[in-house]
């Protein structure tokens, strides 16, 4: 933080402030002006009229000692030695003075009110002598305990303005980072909704698109096409309920609490393929991973899985008469690769897409240290033909999401 100036940590004076002000400076001025009134109209009437005249009009500059602090300070304590009653105003215009602790500022404003402190002693009448060093010595003091406690109200202003700047700044990053995880929450979510329902209903779309185009089925071939897009509806219903109950945040801590049940990881891929064949998807499947202990850590698993899924979700969607080719290696010292091909333009197509599968999966890549591409290449096997390829990679002990933890 860097450090304020005077006019960041001077407080705003209601009108109670400014009144209250203005009363200690008159009992001041009076207090100075009583015991040299008589002395004044006795001797030399035309100074009483100058004391008050002058002193009046040295009130009137001292409401701009804000605006102007050393300008105003100055010219009060210039008229000093004519005006008794500008000694109130005085004090005031050198304590807001000092306040601001410029030092050269506190110092000429010291010296200025020492030389005409002296300078009023020798213009003003007064019943009694005292010796100059009396004077002096009064004056000194008088005008370091002024600047003294008016350094002293700074400080302390300027105290209470970092604690307060402090404490705002603490709220703010509070409600940042609480604002940043609940974002970060709802982006997870959403890639678990997106990469769940999209892939269940994608199944559903690709049924129910089926049986559009066949008209020789037979009523048990019908019914029974209909129980399978039942069904995946229900599985699509159950995790739409696991996420939304995250969502309606029965605790009070709204989209911060981690999804519920068992996530799936790289040993559910076989049954995530068994399932995607059995919908009709043709898949060529090639897991050659290398792993010491036999098991790739479930945290990297899951995210292999979701990138699998969504592979075969898009070539569900965009080619579902290609064959999907589909292929897992590596080891813990190269990390794991995952490479998903399939041909383009093969037979019809009405699911749509919003092309947020593959941004997730990016996020979701990237949020484990890894990364994921996408392409299309001419076909190696059939000259002309062109190819999709989705190439993810991962380190084989990737770092946890932040703010996340694995629900075993």
């Amino acid at each position: 933080m860097d450090a304020p100036t005077p006019d960041d940590y001077q407080p705003p004076l209601r009108w109670y402030s400014q009144v209250w002000r203005y009363l200690l400076a008159a009992a001041i001025g009076l207090l100075v002006w009583t015991p040299i009134m008589d002395a004044q109209l006795d001797r030399s009437p035309v100074l009483f009229w100058v004391d008050l005249v002058v002193g009046l009009l040295a009130f009137v500059l001292v409401a701009f000692r804000r605006r102007w602090p050393f300008t105003i300070a100055i010219l009060t304590l210039l008229v000093a030695p004519v005006s008794s009653l500008s000694a109130g105003p005085a004090t005031l215009a050198t304590v807001s003075l000092a306040t601001r602790r410029r030092w050269w500022q506190v110092i000429v404003a010291g010296v200025l009110n020492v030389v005409v402190s002296l300078i009023y002693y020798a213009v003003q009448p007064s019943e009694t002598v005292d010796p100059w060093w009396v004077n002096v010595t009064v004056t000194v003091a008088v005008v370091l305990a002024i600047m003294a406690w008016g350094m002293f109200i700074g400080s302390r202003r300027e105290l209470v303005w970092t604690l307060r700047q402090r404490a705002e700044t603490a709220e703010a990053d509070r409600d940042l980072r609480a604002t940043q995880a609940r974002s970060t929450e709802r982006a997870r979510i959403a890639r678990e909704m997106h990469d769940v329902l999209a892939h269940r209903i994608s199944q559903i779309s690709m049924h129910a698109g089926a049986l559009t185009y066949r008209e020789d089925l037979s009523a048990d071939e019908m019914r029974s096409s209909v129980a399978v897009i039942q069904a995946k509806a229900h599985e699509a219903l159950n995790d739409l309920r696991e996420v939304l109950g995250v969502l309606r945040d029965t605790n009070g801590t709204e989209g911060t609490g981690p999804l519920t049940g068992p996530q799936p990881t790289h040993r559910d891929l076989e049954a995530l393929i068994a399932d995607a064949r059995q919908a009709g998807t043709a898949i060529e499947y090639d897991d050659e991973l290398v792993a010491a202990d036999g098991a790739l850590p479930d945290i990297v698993g899951r995210t292999v899985y979701r990138i699998v899924q969504e592979g075969i979700t898009n070539a569900a969607k965009h080619a579902p008469a290609a064959t999907l080719r589909i292929r897992v290696s590596g080891s813990p010292a190269d990390g794991v690769d995952v490479v998903l091909v399939n041909a383009l333009g093969f037979g019809p197509t009405r699911t749509p897409g919003a092309g947020l599968g593959l941004v997730g999966l990016t996020e979701r890549a990237e949020l484990r240290g890894g990364t994921l591409e996408h392409r299309i290449e001419r076909c190696p096997d059939t000259p002309g033909a062109d190819v999709f390829v989705l190439h993810a990679w991962l380190p084989w002990a990737a770092e946890q999401e932040p703010g996340h933890e694995e629900t075993p």
